[in-house]
């Protein structure tokens, strides 16, 4: 026990003069034991203790016997002497052992020792030297050899192993005393009943000793860049909309956005569909009197007396863009199906919420900016850079004279303001945007460009059904929230950022985020 171990110090040590060894002194005990005892006296400066670290030489199973009986080598030769005549191979193993036989023949061959005349084994010198067994019995007595490339060498031959030896180095401190005085952690109320507290060692404060850590909440990196996010809308005059749906429509996630029934989006393999209802009302008034936020809840246009809106012209119209064609449009020109259009489906995208919004801004037209920051689903195939389930961060800004030129210089502040000023923008294909953009920045940790956001302009299709003025454009953008967020953490695995390979220390230890500002 360490209190007993204590006190077997102290007596050793008031014995002699100089240092002690704990190696020397208490062989047997362990190292935990024995720092746990030299700490206990260091603390209270009765003592003062070296740890000596360095490295011994142990032989291994197959060296044990060697000191005694010679190396495997030695044992080869003396067997080839003693046959005057030479010694068939055969029976080499019979003679010394058959791993001597295998490793000492190699090594006196290698020596030069012995040599081979046909069958047979004969010796080549009068007498040898077995510095094997030299060196290993200087090792077994010091534990170590002078010349490294000795031990080296056996560790190679596998007839030593090096252990690592704690060691401590013991001396008598400043208060050193013979009998090691309990000091007393609290003050009970026993000692102050019975004057005890007058007499006993009460254990001083270490204030410099590190406290325990405070066990806490730590918000996700995701949360953290999410913030940033909504203090960057914010700070440009956008307004969030209302993200509590999860499920939607064909029609809000598709068909008014333009994109046809046939288009590869749709399919099981890209699109998560609910099997249970099977199929949805078709678009109509808002029930709800509010509508959820991230911070709270606000009053539905219609609560706050904003003009009715006829969904069922609305629905005629899209279906008509889609058939046949209108407003300009030739449409896809195709058979439109309602029970496709009413299907529910885990929303792909938040553009299905912007969507919601541009038909409700249709009813007062006026410059707008939204954003909404929220879960989609794909049926994705999951890697370092995709996800079935991941964040999306949208904007729409909707305004008269809008131009690409304009977007493309929203973007690089937008972008700027997170700190991205690595920005490229290629052409690319939406249904429901032309021109349209992806947007690429340059990831430092992947070092290759990354695709972080799809943007565009809205078509005239998707926008007047709503009933949005000819001359109202709208500019539309989404990009992911893990992809930045990978960015600013130097994560190279999404899978490392959401989901259950998610290290919880990563979440407690990561800084707080501060995206850049121009």
């Amino acid at each position: 026990m360490p209190v007993d171990l204590t006190s077997q110090v102290l007596e050793v040590l008031s014995r002699t003069e100089g240092p002690i060894t704990s190696s020397d002194a208490f062989p047997s005990v362990d190292f935990t034991t024995m720092k746990s005892a030299l700490d206990r006296l260091r603390s209270r400066e009765i003592i003062e203790c070296k740890q000596i670290d360095r490295e011994e030489a142990i032989l291994t199973t197959e060296a044990e016997g060697i000191p005694v009986e010679g190396s495997h080598e030695a044992k080869v030769f003396e067997a080839v002497r003693q046959a005057v005549e030479g010694l068939k191979i055969a029976d080499l193993p019979a003679i010394v052992g058959k791993q001597s036989a295998k490793v000492g023949q190699n090594k006196a061959f290698k020596e030069g020792w012995i040599k081979k005349d046909g069958a047979l084994l004969k010796a080549a010198v009068d007498s040898i030297t077995d510095a094997s067994r030299e060196h290993l019995q200087t090792i077994q007595q010091t534990r170590t050899h002078p010349d490294p490339k000795v031990l080296v060498d056996l560790r190679k031959r596998q007839l030593i192993t090096m252990q690592k030896v704690i060691n401590f180095q013991i001396e008598k401190g400043p208060k050193f005393a013979e009998d090691f005085v309990k000091e007393e952690t609290d003050l009970t109320a026993d000692m102050l009943a019975t004057g005890a507290w007058k007499t006993v060692r009460l254990k001083p404060y270490n204030f410099n000793a590190m406290g325990a850590p405070a066990m806490s909440g730590s918000l996700h990196p995701l949360n953290k860049v999410r913030h940033e996010f909504r203090q960057i809308f914010f700070e440009m005059g956008f307004e969030e909309m209302p993200t509590n749906r999860y499920v939607e429509t064909g029609f809000w996630n598709f068909d008014a956005l333009f994109v046809p029934q046939q288009h590869p989006a749709r399919d099981l393999q890209d699109t998560f569909y609910i099997s249970d209802p099977p199929r949805a009302d078709k678009p109509r008034a808002d029930p709800l009197k509010t509508e959820k936020l991230a911070n709270g809840s606000i009053p539905t246009p219609e609560a706050q007396g904003a003009p009715k809106q006829d969904y069922d012209s609305y629905w005629r119209d899209v279906k008509e863009v889609h058939e046949n064609g209108k407003y300009g449009s030739i449409g896809y020109r195709y058979p439109f199906k309602d029970d496709e259009s009413l299907k529910l489906v885990l929303r792909t995208h938040t553009t299905a919420v912007s969507t919601y919004m541009l038909h409700k801004l249709a009813a007062d037209p006026r410059p707008a900016r939204y954003f909404s920051i929220d879960r989609v689903f794909r049926n994705e195939t999951v890697d370092a850079t995709h996800l079935a389930e991941f964040h999306q961060v949208e904007g729409v800004i909707a305004d008269f004279g809008l131009t690409l030129g304009g977007l493309i210089g929203f973007m690089e502040v937008f972008f700027g303001k997170m700190g991205i000023h690595k920005l490229r923008f290629k052409p690319a294909y939406n249904p429901y945007t032309e021109p349209s953009m992806e947007i690429f920045g340059f990831h430092e940790g992947l070092d290759k460009w990354v695709e972080i956001g799809n943007s565009g302009m809205f078509r005239p299709e998707m926008l007047e059904p709503m009933g949005l003025p000819k001359d109202m454009r709208v500019y539309g953008w989404g990009l992911s929230l893990e992809r930045p967020t990978m960015i600013k953490y130097g994560v190279k695995n999404i899978r490392e950022l959401l989901g259950h390979k998610v290290d919880l220390n990563f979440v407690e230890s990561n800084p707080a985020v501060r995206l850049e500002k121009d």
